[in-house]
């Protein structure tokens, strides 16, 4: 049973950070590309980032290039989104996703794994 847990989320000021962690319990976890998501309320659920399993191929929404990043420590099991100089619009739920097929994290078809998500809130 795959599990992904997301944690890390809060409030916080315009232009701070925050580092979201996503715990994986998957075997070969290597093997799995991973990806950020985050939904506003009343808003359809968007793609945010990725990463390939290797860590070697990283891929951003236009809104998240050169304020965010994502990694993954394979180690841990885990994947992290560091977010930095945060927007009032930043403010979602945001979910980690798994899947061995890197194009539907990007596509958000048929993904394989999802976390219940964790809340971010960026106060103006």
């Amino acid at each position: 049973q795959v599990q992904l847990v997301e944690s890390g989320g809060g409030v916080v000021q315009t232009g701070g950070s925050l580092r979201l962690s996503c715990a994986a319990s998957i075997r070969s976890f290597s093997s799995y590309n991973m990806g950020w998501y985050r939904q506003a309320p009343g808003k359809e659920r968007q793609f945010v980032a990725a990463i390939d399993g290797s860590g070697a191929s990283t891929y951003y929404t236009d809104s998240a290039k050169g304020r965010f990043t994502i990694s993954r420590d394979d180690n841990k099991n885990t994947l992290y989104l560091q977010m930095n100089s945060l927007k009032p619009e930043d403010t979602a739920i945001y979910y980690c996703a798994a899947d061995p097929d890197i194009r539907r994290l990007l596509t958000m078809i048929g993904v394989d794994y999802w976390g219940q998500g964790t809340q971010v809130t960026v106060s103006s």
